[in-house]
């Protein structure tokens, strides 16, 4: 074999060896290009969990925070520089995903979110307490104000109420030294001879006094006299005329007289004629003297 011969294998050889060498090249690079498109792919695939994940967390922790506020209304207003501050690092956090900054730096930011957070809601429950217990005492405040005021106006109402049976009491008039004497008229003059036989009564006369009383108010004033029968029948005129008013009841009345009455003690006479044939009723008759709707006086006088 000659010289020249075995240099071309030689160098047939060496091109094969390249050609090998550059090919296994060209499919580890190709094998590190696709690996290293795998590495960012999941790179990024991570990433963007990342972001989700962060983003989740940083949305949870403001929904809770809204709903805190919606549900505690008035009390939230309290708090409102804490609610700056909570702001403040949301949005910082929001801008650190958004950077794809380091994940730790963003877990200690939303932990110490997280904890603002929880401090503001125990704040709030805090606050809460208070204010119901404060709300209580005020209601309990109320209702024994209210309770207290009820009593005052049933003591006013009753004091009212016993001032005016005082003064009503302390104005009352009476009568007294009540006397019912009968007559027999005699002769032309109609002379009064006295006597108690029912047969020969023709005038009964009913004298009395009217007592002092300092407070009672002065000017005249009516007196009614009524006298019943022993049968109980009042002597009277038929006729609504001849009635008065007393505690919602008309009564009828015998005699009535008018008297300036001056607080000073007073002597009343006013007299009856009988206007019948009839002889009078054996018995006792009895009489009551009456002023202002009540009964000031009584007596009675007997018939034979």
């Amino acid at each position: 074999m000659s010289e020249n011969t075995e240099v071309k294998k030689g160098n047939a050889i060496g091109y094969k060896f390249t050609i090998a060498l550059m090919a296994a090249i060209i499919v580890i690079l190709l094998w590190l290009l696709s690996t290293s498109k795998q590495l960012v792919t999941e790179a990024n695939d991570q990433k963007e969990d990342l972001r989700v994940e962060l983003t989740g967390e940083l949305d949870s922790l403001l929904f809770e925070h809204e709903k805190v506020q919606a549900e505690y209304g008035e009390l939230t207003i309290q708090m409102s520089g804490k609610d700056s501050l909570i702001a403040a690092n949301a949005a910082e956090i929001k801008k650190l995903i958004a950077k794809n900054a380091d994940y730790n730096r963003i877990k200690k930011k939303l932990d110490y979110l997280r904890s603002i957070t929880q401090s503001y809601v125990d704040q709030i429950d805090s606050l809460f307490t208070v204010n119901a217990q404060l709300k209580e005492e005020v209601n309990t405040y109320k209702s024994n104000l209210k309770t207290e005021q009820e009593k005052a106006t049933t003591l006013a109402q009753e004091k009212e109420h016993l001032t005016e049976i005082i003064n009503t009491a302390a104005s009352a008039l009476t009568a007294y030294n009540i006397e019912g004497m009968t007559f027999n008229l005699r002769g032309k003059t109609e002379r009064e001879v006295e006597t108690r036989k029912a047969s020969r009564v023709d005038r009964v006369k009913i004298c009395f006094t009217i007592g002092q009383n300092l407070v009672a108010q002065p000017g005249s004033r009516t007196v009614y006299i009524r006298i019943s029968r022993p049968d109980k029948l009042v002597i009277s005129r038929p006729g609504d005329e001849y009635s008065f008013e007393a505690n919602g009841t008309r009564l009828q009345y015998s005699l009535k007289e008018t008297v300036d009455y001056q607080n000073k003690a007073m002597n009343v006479c006013s007299t009856w004629d009988k206007r019948t044939d009839s002889p009078a009723m054996k018995g006792t008759y009895d009489i009551t003297i009456w002023m202002d709707g009540m009964q000031i006086g009584s007596s009675s006088f007997t018939l034979e």
